[in-house]
């Protein structure tokens, strides 16, 4: 029979209610004729409860524990989505990660997937299971201990499960019903897309959107994986994500992507010599800033400025890194300003590939709102700006009218 992939979020599985209504629309895809793999996270809150758990009992706790502790979430919401796909008259049955076993590195709290052997669910297939119902977030090293994915993990097991076993589809549930063209909380101008590319979906995921995780996309995208985000709360069609082939006619901007606390940084007066960039950056990445947008002034008398941004809640480690006694004499910089206010505003289109004019369009509309820019940076498809975070909204409702993003009449 086809494989058919389903996974279920948090708050799809808030309580038994949701389960049971869960269960529902994985009877009616086995009615269909498929055999389907259930990939549910931990119920609303629980990963949360757990993690303040472990941090209540030691800050500085053993990370191989604490996947041990976190991952018991998901095994709960396995064990009762089986119970209940049971009471509707689906044979079904629970797994955890190490029982498929879904096979990870030794990376606690943020694993990647090695391998996922398919042989033991196909025996018990072949032998009249009809839906696997499986733990998401978690796997098993080598070395057989416990291992978390990451927060969002569960999205990139679902992904995993459906390329390793050649699923038609990867239905992702959750309580939007689909992508849409930016935040509806921002403005209910925002338009449900029917289809969007791997490559768009990507970007927005990576610059704020996070109605899928980053690398869920990245694997759908390398094993072409056809992906639909759709509510467990309704029976609207979802969003495909899929090859860009598959859509009949590329807008030149899809969607306006936004992520609310950014900081910019700036080392002021820098020794402008070979090799600056990748000390500075280098420090960074040790102490696991992570950077984003990265811009150096030209360069004057032998000194330049060198700005960047990252997440807010990491400016005083980058602060702490940076000022370093040992890094100021290496960096040879004059002062280290930080910006906390600032949000980043991005537009996505594979139609930026062939259409010129774009960058222009978005910064007149800025203007026209009297919002300044402060950082540009650019890709294929992609245009990024850091403004100041109290004219977000406006920028964000700016930015979609003028790429004529509402929705059609």
């Amino acid at each position: 029979m086809p494989k058919l992939v389903m996974k279920f979020g948090g708050t799809s599985v808030a309580d038994i209610e949701c389960i049971k209504n869960a269960a529902i629309k994985v009877q009616e895809e086995v009615s269909k004729g498929f055999e389907v793999i259930v990939i549910v996270s931990a119920m609303s809150g629980e990963t949360n409860r757990l993690v303040s758990l472990v941090n209540e009992a030691s800050k500085m706790h053993d990370a191989r524990e604490y996947d041990a502790v976190v991952s018991s979430g998901e095994n709960i919401t396995a064990g009762l989505m089986a119970v209940a796909l049971q009471n509707v008259g689906v044979s079904a049955r629970s797994w955890q990660g190490w029982q498929v076993p879904l096979m990870t590195n030794s990376t606690h709290g943020s694993a990647r997937i090695l391998e996922i052997p398919i042989e033991n669910l196909e025996e018990k297939f072949s032998q009249g299971m009809r839906v696997a119902v499986i733990a998401g977030f978690q796997g098993v090293t080598d070395e057989k201990r416990l291992s978390t994915l990451g927060r969002g993990g569960s999205d990139t097991t679902a992904v995993a499960f459906a390329a390793a076993f050649n699923a038609v589809r990867c239905d992702i549930y959750t309580d939007v019903d689909g992508i849409y063209t930016t935040d509806p909380r921002i403005t209910d101008k925002a338009r449900k897309l029917s289809k969007i590319s791997y490559e768009e979906m990507l970007e927005l995921a990576s610059l704020g959107a996070k109605v899928l995780q980053t690398r869920s996309v990245e694997l759908a995208m390398r094993y072409k994986v056809r992906l639909q985000v759709l509510s467990s709360f309704s029976d609207n069609p979802g969003t495909v994500v899929c090859d860009e082939e598959e859509i009949m006619e590329n807008n030149i901007v899809s969607g306006v992507a936004y992520s609310r606390d950014e900081a910019k940084m700036t080392l002021v007066s820098v020794a402008d010599r070979p090799g600056i960039a990748a000390s500075i950056f280098g420090t960074l990445a040790e102490k696991g800033v992570n950077v984003d947008m990265i811009v150096q002034n030209i360069s004057d008398d032998g000194r330049t400025d060198m700005t960047f941004s990252c997440p807010v809640g990491q400016v005083a480690l980058a602060e702490k890194s940076l000022n370093d006694a040992k890094n100021m004499k290496t960096f040879n910089y004059h002062d280290l300003i930080a910006d906390t206010e600032v949000c980043k505003i991005s537009v996505v289109g594979i139609g930026m590939r062939s259409h010129a004019g774009v960058a222009a369009k978005m910064f007149n509309a800025l203007s026209s709102e009297n919002i300044n820019i402060k950082v540009i940076t650019t890709s294929e498809i992609k245009i990024s700006v850091l403004v100041d975070r109290k004219y977000m909204e406006l920028a964000i409702q700016s930015l979609h009218d003028v790429f004529e993003l509402e929705a059609k009449t």
